[in-house]
């Protein structure tokens, strides 16, 4: 008999804990969708273009290549394609690589907005257009390109700790992987020369950088620094974690581990 009570007891037992359990869970649910509604109706909501498929860099865009998903439009309205925008972009080329999922934006595509002219419209949300002072072999020799991908090096003369009446040269990356908006005026948007002169007649390269990467290139211009680009590849991703700093004391180590560095990786080819 006692036996009987006590799995009866825990019969009754478990249907309550299931029964609140189920009711917690409901009562969960219930403030997830309020949570949700609250944040669609303060947002909004909108379907986008995105990546169905890992992308590289130069890809030309087919309906396989796309798919759509829901956003909070908040930020997005305006920048982000749409269905709407399908067949714009169908047929053009990828400026970098992307990653299944990825948001499209005009400025992943080649040519940008086929309807704004401005450069504005290719600035993507929380960045900023910057033009910088480098021209001639600082370029790259002018051959750097609108949709190119860039690293941002810097030379300064800096006071000698403990001796402010000397300065030091000292050289730094101080920006990776860029994106080069436009050389001059020339932008992705710009008409192809039809004839055969250069266009690198340029002395101002415009990059899409963070607001405080802008700050301190303009301090780096208003104290003298002379800025340099290195171009890369435009599938090239890879950011090297805390670069060293280059002066008098360690460049001759420097080049000798440089070169023992560059000898191995042609023996590995």
């Amino acid at each position: 008999m006692k036996q009987k009570v006590i799995l009866v007891v825990s019969i009754l037992a478990g249907l309550v804990a299931a029964f609140l359990t189920r009711a917690y869970l409901a009562a969960k649910d219930a403030e997830t969708r309020r949570a949700i509604n609250t944040f669609n109706s303060r947002h909004g909501v909108m379907e986008v273009l995105t990546f169905a498929r890992d992308v590289p860099g130069g890809t030309v865009l087919t309906r396989n290549d796309l798919g759509t998903k829901m956003v909070a439009a908040s930020g997005l309205r305006g920048q982000a394609l749409t269905l709407a925008n399908l067949s714009d972009v169908l047929g053009k080329k990828t400026v970098i690589g992307h990653k299944t999922f990825d948001v499209l934006f005009w400025s992943d595509v080649e040519g940008g907005n086929p309807v704004s002219s401005g450069l504005a419209a290719d600035v993507r949300r929380r960045k900023r257009a910057i033009s910088v002072n480098v021209a001639g072999a600082a370029s790259v020799s002018g051959m750097v390109r609108p949709n190119d991908h860039v690293d941002v090096i810097g030379t300064f003369s800096f006071p000698v700790p403990g001796s402010p009446d000397k300065t030091e040269l000292v050289t730094h990356t101080m920006l990776q992987n860029v994106l080069v908006l436009a050389t001059g005026r020339e932008t992705a948007k710009t008409p192809p020369r039809n004839d055969m002169r250069s266009s690198a007649g340029f002395s101002t390269v415009t990059l899409e950088v963070s607001p405080r990467e802008a700050e301190m290139l303009v301090f780096a211009e208003q104290i003298k620094g002379r800025l340099h680009l290195t171009l890369r590849n435009r599938s090239d991703t890879h950011v090297e974690e805390k670069p060293p700093q280059v002066d008098f004391k360690n460049i001759r180590s420097e080049i000798e581990e440089l070169d023992k560095l560059r000898r191995a990786e042609a023996v590995l080819r």
